[in-house]
């Protein structure tokens, strides 16, 4: 029953994280230092249960997923409040829980032989982030199929939209942009062009003297909260993905 209640209590959290960072792309810090004091109640009551085994263990899985993100951090492939969160979700829930409801256990696929929760958490969503291409390739091929078809690297990375409907908000042109003596010339840029005030006044008045079509391709910045919370949920019911995957593989 209490590995029930442990996953419920952090559910808000994840949620509302997730609501955040969608609106401002930030989440302030107050959100896991109350989620930890909530999940401090399951520690302690796991500590008198378990005793000076579970301690340790909750140590060594906090101290590895710290490690862990901290090296992703630094090297600029993780935020602040996703590596927050995970560190909160190895103290409250260090492995895998155990729940059974209504005669069928979870997780389906069983516990992985690395049974650190938090980083199979992390492994999961990484790999749910593949489902972003896909559904944006599938709609540029129902919307713009000629022109998806032409820019297949475009196609899973962004979308088409008018220019004149441009707004500031938390997508980047997946282009640059220069005038030239022939016209103004957009090239794919890994980094892409921010949509400020200026660039997009720009590309208004651009579209204003017919010195361009009336698109633009852009990508929207996908929270990764919201995969991490999709990871959460999947490592509670189903396992592992990761490993099963690779397991499915193996007896191919």
């Amino acid at each position: 029953m209490i590995e029930i209640l442990k996953v419920l209590a952090c559910m808000p959290f994840l949620l509302y994280a997730c609501y955040a960072d969608i609106k401002t792309r930030r989440v302030a810090n107050e959100t896991w230092v109350v989620m930890f004091g909530v999940g401090f109640i399951f520690i302690v009551a796991d500590f008198m249960e378990l005793g000076l085994p579970y301690l340790i263990r909750n140590i060594l899985s906090f101290a590895f997923i710290f490690a862990f993100v901290y090296v992703l951090f630094q090297f600029g492939a993780f935020g602040g409040a996703d590596a927050k969160v995970l560190m909160v979700i190895s103290l409250i829930i260090p492995t895998f829980p155990a729940i059974v409801l209504f005669g069928t256990s979870y997780p389906l696929n069983g516990v992985p032989p690395i049974d650190l929760f938090a980083f199979s958490v992390f492994g999961n969503s990484v790999l749910l982030t593949v489902i972003v291409p896909i559904g944006l390739g599938m709609y540029n091929l129902a919307r713009n199929p000629v022109e998806s078809i032409k820019k297949p690297l475009y196609m899973i990375t962004g979308y088409m939209t008018p220019i004149s409907k441009l707004e500031k908000g938390h997508f980047r042109m997946i282009e640059s942009y220069s005038q030239t003596d022939s016209g103004l010339k957009f090239r794919f840029t890994r980094s892409g062009t921010e949509l400020s005030n200026n660039v997009i006044k720009e590309l208004k008045g651009y579209l204003k003297e017919g010195k361009v079509k009336d698109r633009v391709w852009i990508t929207p910045g996908l929270p990764f909260m919201i995969p991490i919370t999709a990871g959460f949920i999947t490592a509670v019911v189903f396992g592992d993905l990761i490993f099963y995957i690779t397991m499915e593989f193996m007896m191919m």
